[in-house]
């Protein structure tokens, strides 16, 4: 195969190509060579009134409420490389964005931007990663390649009742994309509360050949003692009731151990808490604790990214996973199933076209009780 100019890396980094490298920003909505910075009317012609154009003249857009803005419509072949995007006002669970490929009318990507960036609670989470960076100041880093063959178009929409005022750079490659690329996909689910014993669905619909890349998870626990006994599940082309992958616990599959929790670890030496972590493929970048009088119940932000192991399928895919605790006061353990605030964003690529995905939850259920 030939070197298409697609992802780099440390082992490929000095290797030419002819890919031709843009970016769309406020500075630039098309992308044209030589064309960023032009603006002379933008929202920050008040700042740059003595200096003129080439200013900063357009560092930003402001999205109104009920309103969808188009953030990039790139025409010809290519693959995005790299997403930064900072929302400075706007609710993070009510901007939704959406991502279309090769002119399907179905998106590929919807997710409100928050849960997008592994930042499900509408509150600061630093993560470092290799698939998602957030930043101090509430900067939303993705690098999620994402090749394209006929057009690559984006959108934000606000479905607040405020403005949503957003500052975002995507840059892009235009080059030749291999045969066997699939396509980015990623998709946000919802269930608050999780009926009792029920089984939480993180993805299922999907039709079609490729491979899954990752999890993020913003759990709610709306019980005490610990949550995370449930298995995680991946049933793989064709599996009925049994998958082909059962993991063994919650914190096992986001690549942690014992609750998270080094008094747990280690006998009950020091004081028992969740620890937080944030690694290049997973992470609990977030614990939100109660505070005694407003936050009442625990909430977590985890991810987990299959970027070095991948599950592939063929023709199709289910993942589930359980919501599972430990029944308080009983005599040698016995597990709880748990009614939880369940979010996640299950992440992969397939071939086209893709499948429809169920419809996004109301403003008021998406709500952050």
């Amino acid at each position: 195969m030939a070197f298409s100019g697609l992802g780099l890396h440390l082992g490929n980094l000095s290797r030419l190509s002819d890919a031709q490298t843009r970016s769309i920003s406020p500075e630039n909505f098309t992308g044209e060579k030589g064309k960023g910075g032009m603006s002379v009317d933008g929202p920050a012609a008040r700042q740059a009134r003595d200096l003129g154009q080439g200013w900063k003249v357009s560092p930003y857009v402001v999205i109104e409420p009920g309103t969808t803005f188009t953030l990039a419509d790139i025409q010809g072949q290519g693959a995005i490389q790299q997403i930064w995007m900072t929302l400075a006002r706007g609710r993070l669970r009510h901007s939704i964005l959406r991502i279309y490929w090769d002119d399907q009318e179905q998106p590929s990507v919807e997710c409100p931007a928050g849960d997008f960036f592994a930042c499900g609670w509408e509150e600061f989470a630093q993560v470092s990663s290799l698939a998602v960076c957030v930043n101090p100041g509430r900067a939303f880093n993705c690098y999620w390649e994402m090749p394209f063959r006929k057009r690559a178009r984006f959108t934000l929409e606000n479905r607040s009742e405020e403005q949503l005022t957003v500052y975002y750079q995507i840059n892009y490659a235009l080059t030749d994309v291999p045969e066997d690329c699939g396509y980015f996909h990623a998709q946000f689910r919802r269930t608050n509360p999780l009926p009792y014993k029920e089984v939480y669905g993180i993805l299922d619909g999907i039709s079609g050949a490729g491979h899954y890349v990752g999890t993020y998870m913003a759990w709610g626990v709306n019980n005490n003692g610990w949550w995370g006994e449930g298995e995680i599940k991946f049933f793989i082309d064709g599996d009925s009731e049994f998958p082909t992958i059962c993991g063994t616990g919650t914190e096992d599959y986001f690549c942690g151990a014992y609750n998270f929790d080094p008094h747990v670890a280690h006998a009950g030496q020091g004081q028992s808490r969740y620890v937080e972590f944030t690694t290049p493929y997973a992470g609990l970048p977030q614990v939100i604790r109660p505070d005694g009088v407003y936050k009442s119940q625990q909430r977590f932000g985890l991810y987990r990214w299959h970027i070095p192991d991948p599950v592939r399928f063929r023709s199709d895919l289910r993942v589930t996973i359980q919501a599972l605790g430990w029944l308080p006061g009983a005599k040698d353990g016995k597990y709880l199933p748990l009614q939880d605030d369940i979010a996640s964003v299950a992440f992969w690529y397939q071939t086209l076209p893709t499948a429809p995905f169920p419809k996004l939850p109301s403003p008021d259920y998406l709500e952050i009780g």
